[in-house]
């Protein structure tokens, strides 16, 4: 979006008045970072450097190395998975860590003609007398080289070697391919200031975490530092991190790309349980003002057959955009809605934003001056910013004095009945007419009464106001599981809120990204995401609408939602083919709700993406390294979306094994590109063989079972996990096994958990076989069109007569 692209979208937006005090904003967000010195340090070369090691001194879990003017900690937390603290600088307050109880891990270190050689029974670590660091796998093969850290003033400079194969993923919300190579990232929560599209850095959401794949492993390192950043990663083989402040504190594991993963959410702790209705359909529009046009909206989508869960409420239902208010006069019973929405099964979301409007009529306003919790100048005077009320103050959630006052504002909309909450502006973002769209630099917080600067706190501020909304649901709603989708957050996020690609532009391009994105943010810890359908701002046609409704089907967070102003899109305004083909996908998603809330089970349990990159469990190939248009949907389903308009036919990239078509049952040989033709009502979507799809259908549970066709022997497990949908009450996982030999397949079934299932019946469906019989309970029974009803989820075996499909 160009300048005057954005001028115009400004003034459509908060008007021509506003548009002005925006300049305004930015020269009072330059006069007190000009007055008070801003002084950043990023990339300068001045260093200083780690002197030679004096003496080391072992422990149990690693030891400390003094190196002069430096230090360096190392800490083992588990055989794989290692912290490092290089100081002096101030260490972190450990908001992105979750509690955890590391086991005792056994240590050997010894003096080397290089250095210090640790190991444990999975890999060594060699610190260098000149303070470089090397990670070794077991055999002594070196994985990753970081060379000796450079001291920046009160800034550090973390370097690193990259192979010439290096392929890195990774670092959050990124608008570019999926491998960073190549390409310099700041690394600080940013509004882009409108719409943007391919890459526009930084955004709202960057997390200093990442995986490195080469010839010799997989590797993942994480830096708990908060501040301003840069990270180049050159092609050359070198790698920058700039931090303008703080310790270099970072961690590092070595194994698979699960293995990986589940090492990072278990230090930063895993995302809880969504609620059920969380996965289905959300329709929302910045422009939907009022009451009837929430009653409108719903009726249409029931009268036309289009399941839907909930409605998210921008900020046109505030009462002068005033965070924690209803308009009356717009919204005048909101309670009442919110109950007869929910007699439907359809939940209300209101957005909610951090800036509180200076208005000494406005009890948040002064309830916030008198309990002192707002961020403030260093002359302590609250720090002011120009966003949709107006002049706002921003609540200090460095603090748990601010966090709790807070959380206390929830109830004011809880009591209304309202289900989950949007948390948007929470960079936090400011209106300006230049510069950066965020608070001073200078903005002072508390750091729960260390203090410091927005340097430090801009990147936790999204993450401390989730867990400040996190923890107000659980305390006035304990009895239901908390749900909130949040714009901005950093490392530990996932434990509060989910996320969405926000203002991403209307085309084909920002559909493409938008893929690489959400692989990304999966592999950055960010596990529930989706993005705007359509794009935010723009008028897609109806082609790029469907793709990218087609996609979303297929995400954890599937949301329509588009910008004040921009032409409406709910899924009947392109006509009623283009309705039938959004029905078929939205009735899909909820038929596969079964597999949808397993995979979201999965994730909460294990940190297994919904979404995975076709490496996720095959990170020694390396033909599968570049491949960002094509995931792993769960456990067993390969999608390939369309990316491009007027697509008839496309090229898929089957890894290993048997892969069925979901929706022709036509089976593919893996380990090889094929041609697959398609249509704009469907996208290729492929099953796994050895699969148990499970679907409801009609009030059934339908097993979807996808024969194997590999080797005799081979076995394939798939899970089902059920629960009431929200709350902590019973649950119940059923695993089933399948195997075949040489003339029959068997499909063992083992269940643990005492949830009793809600199905009225229960159905198995063959597909890529035809069996002459099945046995269950020891007693053969036929089928019909190769499906067969079943009295309770059991064990069976099938006689082949045919496979292949």
């Amino acid at each position: 979006m160009n300048i005057i692209q954005k001028i115009v979208f400004g003034i459509k937006s908060i008007g021509f008045k506003a548009v002005l005090e925006t300049v305004l904003s930015s020269i009072y967000r330059d006069w007190i970072d000009f007055f008070y010195s801003v002084n950043l340090q990023l990339g300068k070369e001045d260093v200083t450097q780690p002197q030679k090691i004096i003496v080391p001194k072992m422990n149990v879990r690693g030891g400390r190395f003094n190196f002069g003017s430096t230090t360096l900690e190392i800490t083992f937390l588990t055989d794989d998975f290692v912290r490092l603290t290089w100081q002096p600088g101030n260490p972190p307050i450990p908001y992105a860590i979750a509690p955890t109880d590391w086991e005792t891990v056994d240590i050997q270190s010894r003096a080397t003609a290089e250095g210090w050689l640790l190991t444990s029974r999975s890999m060594q670590i060699l610190v260098h007398h000149d303070g470089g660091v090397d990670f070794l796998d077991i055999e002594g093969v070196v994985i990753r080289s970081h060379l000796p850290p450079q001291k920046v003033n009160s800034s550090w400079v973390h370097q690193a070697q990259l192979s010439p194969d290096e392929h890195i993923y990774g670092l959050g919300e990124k608008a570019t391919s999926l491998n960073r190579v190549g390409k310099t990232y700041q690394m600080k929560n940013q509004d882009p200031g409108g719409s943007y599209g391919l890459g526009q850095d930084p955004l709202y959401m960057n997390i200093p975490v990442y995986i490195g794949i080469n010839k010799k492993g997989a590797y993942l390192v994480f830096f708990e530092n908060s501040f301003h950043s840069k990270v180049v990663f050159k092609t050359d083989g070198t790698e920058k991190f700039y931090f303008s402040g703080g310790m270099l504190r970072y961690y590092y594991a070595f194994g698979s790309v699960d293995q990986l993963i589940n090492r990072y959410l278990r230090l930063t702790g895993l995302p809880p349980m969504p609620p059920k209705w969380a996965l289905g359909y959300h329709q929302s529009r910045w422009g939907y003002k009022t009451e009837k046009d929430i009653r409108d909206v719903v009726r249409e989508f029931k009268v036309r057959d289009l399941p839907l869960s909930a409605v998210h409420l921008d900020i046109d239902y505030m009462d002068g955009y005033r965070v924690f208010t209803v308009d009356k006069n717009r919204f005048p019973d909101i309670g009442a809605l919110t109950d007869e929405l929910r007699r439907d099964g359809i939940h209300l979301v209101p957005i909610l934003d951090v800036g509180v409007k200076i208005d000494s009529e406005y009890d948040l306003y002064k309830d916030g001056l008198e309990n002192d919790v707002f961020c403030k100048t260093p002359k302590g005077v609250p720090v002011k910013g120009r966003v949709w009320p107006g002049w706002c103050v921003f609540p200090d959630f460095l603090s748990e004095k601010g966090r709790s006052w807070w959380t206390r504002q929830y109830p004011r909309l809880l009591n209304e009945g309202v289900s989950g909450f949007w948390h948007d502006m929470n960079e936090p973002s400011a209106f300006v007419a230049w510069g950066e769209p965020s608070l001073p630099i200078q903005t002072r917080y508390s750091f729960e009464g260390r203090g410091g600067t927005h340097l430090e706190a801009n990147n936790l501020y999204g993450l401390l106001m989730n867990q400040a909304g996190f923890d107000a649901l659980k305390r006035y709603r304990p009895n239901r599981r908390p749900w909130i989708v949040s714009r901005s957050g950093w490392a530990g996020v996932q434990r509060y809120a989910w996320n969405w690609t926000a203002d991403v532009e209307s085309s084909w391009s920002a559909l493409r990204m938008t893929l690489s994105m959400l692989l990304g943010l999966s592999l950055s810890g960010i596990l529930f995401s989706g993005s705007d359908i359509g794009g935010f701002s723009g008028n897609p046609d109806a082609e790029l609408f469907v793709r990218w409704f087609q996609l979303a089907a297929f995400t954890p967070f599937f949301r329509g939602h588009s910008a004040v102003g921009t032409k409406r899109r709910e899924p009947w305004v392109f006509g009623d083919e283009v309705t039938d083909i959004l029905r078929g996908v939205l009735h899909f998603r909820y038929r596969l709700m079964p597999y949808v809330y397993t995979t979201a089970w999965q994730a909460s349990q294990y940190g297994y993406p919904l979404m995975r990159t076709l490496f996720w469990k095959s990170a020694q190939l390396s033909n599968l390294l570049n491949i960002e248009d094509e995931f792993y949907f769960g456990d067993n389903l390969l999608v390939a979306p369309i990316l491009e308009p007027g697509i008839q036919k496309r090229e898929v990239f089957l890894p290993n094994g048997l892969w069925y078509d979901l929706w022709s049952d036509r089976a593919y040989q893996g380990n090889q590109t094929v041609v697959v033709e398609t249509s704009l009502e469907k996208i290729p979507v492929f099953v796994r063989e050895g699969s148990v799809l499970p679907m409801e259908e009609e009030g059934a549970l339908v097993l979807k079972i996808f024969a194997p066709g590999g080797e005799n022997g081979m076995e394939f497990e798939s899970t089902l996990y059920s629960d009431s949908g929200d709350g902590f009450g019973e649950w119940r996982v059923d695993k089933f096994s399948v195997k075949r030999s040489s003339d029959n397949i068997s499909v063992e079934h083992q269940v643990s958990g005492q949830y009793v299932l809600p199905y009225k019946s229960y159905k198995i469906e063959l597909h890529g076989i035809e069996s002459e019989s099945i046995v269950v309970g020891g007693i053969a029974r036929t089928l019909t069109e190769n499906a067969m009803e079943l009295d309770e989820l059991e064990s069976f075996v099938l006689s082949l007569k045919k496979l292949g499909g």
